[in-house]
């Protein structure tokens, strides 16, 4: 098996990565990251025990997930250094039946190979763990070249039941009114008209839009529970 490790080699060093899971109405991601944040959540009424953040970052969740234990592992360090052990998501250097809980956030689209990552969490959880799993459905380019596909709901049914989990929920963050806001924001992103005022006004407005007209059938995001059967 060729890994993520071969194939995308430690790219960079201290990468910058989300420091909280707060967000305002002047964030250019407002309209994703409130549903998401909302979603992990709800998700983390479901965890326990010891928890592994495959692909943590600077561990932004931390608060939210009130655990035992809270580990992370990442193909690189982060900028504050919070990893707590470097190693490939598809090759993640853990024994067997180590965690009870497994999260992994935004990650999923950047893994050459999503399968092997879900099978390599049922592999850490113990009987009845729980692995919370985060990925887009639309969203623009980032951090190329190792972006690689975007998933549906049934998409990730599927990864989690082949490899042998148990899907609790998932969870769509926000619906179509959000999506177009968070399109509109991503087009005039880098250009004159990119200010501060107007990308709160976006937001609030489709904000109010997706509340009154909810409809997930377009989503920017999914945030998937599964058990360990």
């Amino acid at each position: 098996m060729t890994t993520d490790l071969e194939i995308n080699p430690l790219r960079s060093e201290a990468l910058d990565r989300l420091n909280s899971c707060e967000t305002t109405y002047t964030d250019t991601y407002y309209l994703v990251l409130k549903y998401l944040f909302a979603a992990l959540r709800t998700s983390a009424t479901f965890a326990k025990g010891d928890l592994l953040d495959i692909g943590c970052g600077n561990k932004p969740y931390r608060s939210i997930f009130n655990v035992k234990r809270y580990l992370g592992c990442d193909i690189v360090q982060s900028s504050q250094s919070e990893a707590d052990f470097l190693c490939d998501s598809l090759k993640i250097a853990a024994v067997d039946e180590s965690f009870d809980t497994v999260i992994s956030t935004q990650v999923i689209e950047h893994v050459t190979e999503p399968q092997i990552l879900c099978s390599e969490a049922f592999r850490l959880l113990r009987k009845g763990g729980i692995f919370i799993v985060s990925g887009p459905m639309y969203w623009h380019l980032h951090e190329e070249p190792y972006d690689f596909r975007r998933f549906t709901k049934h998409g990730f049914q599927y990864l989690l039941e082949k490899a042998g989990f148990e899907v609790i929920e998932i969870l769509p963050n926000g619906g179509k009114w959000a999506l177009l806001g968070q399109v509109i924001i991503h087009t005039i992103e880098g250009t004159r008209f990119r200010r501060g005022i107007l990308i709160a006004i976006i937001n609030r407005l489709f904000e109010w839009l997706d509340l009154k007209w909810f409809d997930d059938v377009s989503t920017s995001n999914y945030v998937a529970i599964a058990r360990k059967a």
